[in-house]
């Protein structure tokens, strides 16, 4: 398990461990802030590197070692 704080995603570095849509690096560009702020984030977007594509996931997907790995390898 990937031990991340929501607050230090912005910009951080992922490998998919499975590609995704022929993508394997990608960086989260976004948080995706709730309504009421007083809610904790729950969502980020992750932008492939090569392609520029962007996909919303919940942030604590990458907790996941199965599914992501921290940084570019």
């Amino acid at each position: 398990m990937n031990r991340i704080s929501p607050k230090k995603l912005l910009l951080s570095k992922w490998t998919a461990v499975q590609p995704i849509a022929k993508q394997k690096h990608f960086l989260v560009s976004k948080l995706i802030l709730p309504e009421d702020l007083s809610q904790p984030i729950e969502f980020i977007e992750i932008e492939a590197v090569y392609s520029k594509k962007t996909k919303q996931i919940p942030w604590k997907e990458l907790r996941d070692s199965n599914l992501w790995i921290q940084g570019w390898k």
